[in-house]
C-alpha cells in the first residue's frame, strides 16, 4: 500500500516514517509542503494521505475525492481543521493518531504553576536584574480549587497529577469516569464556573461546547481566576477573555491553544505579519503564558502520532477494525 505524508519534517518525524514504514510494508510518499489546491496533485496515485494542523476545506476534499483518495489520516487527535462532513459524504474515511496523555498534561501542570507563581513577571524582571519582590507573590496550590472541564484520557491525567498537589478537585463531563472520581468530584457547570480558583480544558472542540467560555461564564468566576487551555482555542471566546483580563476578573492565563490559529502555528512568520490580532494582544500581558501549540510536543508523542497515522491507513487497506477512524 501507499500513503502520501504532508507537512513530513524530517527533523522529528523522519525516522518513525521510515520505521513504521518498514514494519508495515508502507510504500511512502512525503512533502513538505503543507497540502493545498496547489499541492494537492502530489498526492496523485495514493489512496491514503497523512495531514497536520493544516485546514482541509471542503474544496480541498473534494479534489482529493476525484483523485481518488480513500481516507485522510491526521497525525494529530482534533479533526476540527478537517471538513469531515464534506469528507465522508463523498467517501472519504477520516482516522487521527491520539498520543498518551502525559505530554498534554504535564505541561498543562507547567501553565498552571507559572500562572500562579508569576513565573512570566519573574523571568523578565530577572533579566533586567530587577529582584524585587512587590506583585509577584504566589499561591500555593493545595489552598485552591481546580475545575477540570473534559475527563477524557488528558483530563483523567491532568487530574492524577493534581491530586498530588492537594488541591480541592472539580470535573465536569458529559461521561462520567470512575476513575476520575477516585480523585476529584464531577460537579455541573455552574459550580465550577463560580468556585474553582484555575480553569482547565481539555475537551474536543464541537458546536455544542464552543465558546464554553465566554462572557457569561467569565462573569460567574471568582475574581483572579486563573484560566488554562491546552485543548482547542474557540472553547474559549478570546475577545471576552482579553475584556477580563484588562478589567483584572482574570488574574492570569495559560494558553498554549488560540482562537484562528490554524496555518499560524509550526512556522516561522518572523518577517511577515500574522493574521491574527489575539496573538500579539495576549503576548503583551505580564499575566498570560502563551505557547504555540507545543504541548503535545515530546520524543514519545511524536513516535506515537506517525505510528497511529499509518497504522490508520494500514487497517483501513487491510478491512481490519480501525480504532482511528472517527
Amino acid at each position: 500500500m501507499k500513503v502520501f505524508a504532508y507537512s513530513y519534517r524530517k527533523f522529528d518525524e523522519a525516522p518513525y516514517f521510515e520505521k513504521y514504514c518498514a514494519q508495515l510494508g508502507i510504500e511512502l510518499g512525503y512533502t513538505e509542503l503543507d497540502p493545498t489546491m496547489e499541492t494537492a496533485h502530489l498526492a496523485q496515485g495514493y489512496e491514503y494521505i497523512s495531514i497536520l494542523l493544516t485546514r482541509v476545506d471542503a474544496q480541498l476534499v473534494e479534489e482529493f475525492a476525484r483523485m481518488g483518495v480513500k481516507m485522510i489520516s491526521n497525525r494529530l487527535i482534533g479533526v476540527d481543521h478537517i471538513d469531515v462532513k464534506r469528507a465522508k459524504e463523498l467517501g472519504i474515511r477520516i482516522s487521527n493518531a491520539p498520543y498518551g496523555a502525559n505530554c498534554v498534561a504535564d505541561f498543562t501542570l507547567m501553565l498552571m504553576l507559572m500562572s500562579i507563581r508569576h513565573m512570566k513577571q519573574m523571568m523578565r524582571r530577572g533579566e533586567m536584574n530587577d529582584f524585587t519582590l512587590p506583585g509577584i507573590q504566589g499561591m500555593e496550590m493545595a489552598n485552591l480549587t481546580v475545575g477540570v472541564l473534559g475527563t477524557g484520557k488528558i483530563g483523567r491525567a491532568v487530574i492524577r497529577n493534581l491530586s498530588g498537589f492537594g488541591c480541592r478537585i472539580l470535573a465536569y463531563d458529559l461521561y462520567q469516569s470512575e476513575e476520575a472520581k477516585k480523585y476529584a468530584q464531577y460537579a455541573d457547570l455552574d459550580t465550577i464556573f463560580r468556585t474553582s480558583d484555575i480553569v482547565t480544558l481539555h475537551m474536543p472542540l464541537t458546536d455544542e461546547n464552543y465558546h464554553i467560555i465566554d462572557r457569561e461564564a467569565l462573569e460567574k468566576m471568582k475574581d483572579g481566576v486563573v484560566i488554562v487551555n491546552t485543548a482547542r482555542g474557540p472553547l474559549i471566546d478570546t475577545e471576552a477573555l482579553l475584556d477580563a483580563l484588562e478589567s483584572g476578573k482574570v488574574g492570569a492565563a495559560g494558553l498554549d491553544v488560540v482562537e484562528n490559529e490554524v496555518g499560524l502555528y509550526h512556522n516561522d512568520w518572523k518577517n511577515t505579519v500574522i493574521h491574527n490580532r489575539y496573538i500579539p494582544l495576549l503576548r503583551g500581558f505580564n499575566n498570560v503564558v502563551l505557547t504555540s501549540h507545543k504541548a503535545y510536543y515530546t520524543d514519545q508523542s511524536v513516535e506515537d502520532m506517525v505510528r497511529n497515522s499509518l497504522l490508520g491507513c494500514y487497517y483501513a487497506e487491510h478491512n481490519q477494525e480501525n480504532p482511528f477512524e472517527i
